[in-house]
């Protein structure tokens, strides 16, 4: 596995389209906008006593870090179809396990690709039970070590595809 394959994240053509969407937007449009508040707020005066001002560069800097995490984000994606309803685990698949004899429901791959407000939890297929879990079916059973170092064994119960 190459060092770009091992950070490379599976999106689908969904999620990369909005994702790229947001970047375009924040590359444009978004820092003119906060470019014209910055300068609006650095025109009322002392800047060591203006909110407003520090308040817009403090928006300023996190729309560049989500400039850049966008950015490595998109240019490091899988981005593939959404994945079959087989039954078998792999990223895009909202999945249900048996762990400790609680049901566990959660989405296999990244964050980025749920929709505006859903409320899931995301595993990485790079995770510990990510690793274990993917390319299992419906019924099979996967092992691994916890970050603690305690095994855990989880059953597969249901494997979907995930839909925005």
């Amino acid at each position: 596995m190459s060092d770009t394959t091992a950070q490379a994240s599976y999106l689908t053509q969904e999620a990369y389209d909005r994702l790229e969407a947001e970047l375009k937007y924040l590359s444009s449009e978004g820092r003119t906008e906060i470019s014209k508040r910055i300068e609006a707020a650095r025109d009322e005066g002392d800047l060591r006593e203006n909110g407003g001002y520090h308040a817009a560069k403090e928006e300023q800097g996190k729309m560049e870090a989500r400039i850049r995490q966008l950015t490595h984000l998109l240019q490091t994606a899988v981005v593939g179809e959404t994945p079959p309803d087989d039954d078998v685990v792999e990223p895009g698949m909202l999945v249900t396990v048996d762990m400790f004899g609680d049901e566990l429901k959660f989405l296999l791959g990244s964050r980025e690709i749920l929709g505006d407000g859903d409320d899931i939890d995301v595993y990485s297929e790079k995770s510990p039970m990510g690793e274990a879990i993917n390319g299992k079916k419906a019924g099979d059973e996967a092992t691994y070590d916890a970050p603690n170092g305690k095994s855990i064994t989880v059953k597969i119960l249901k494997a979907k595809p995930y839909r925005a």
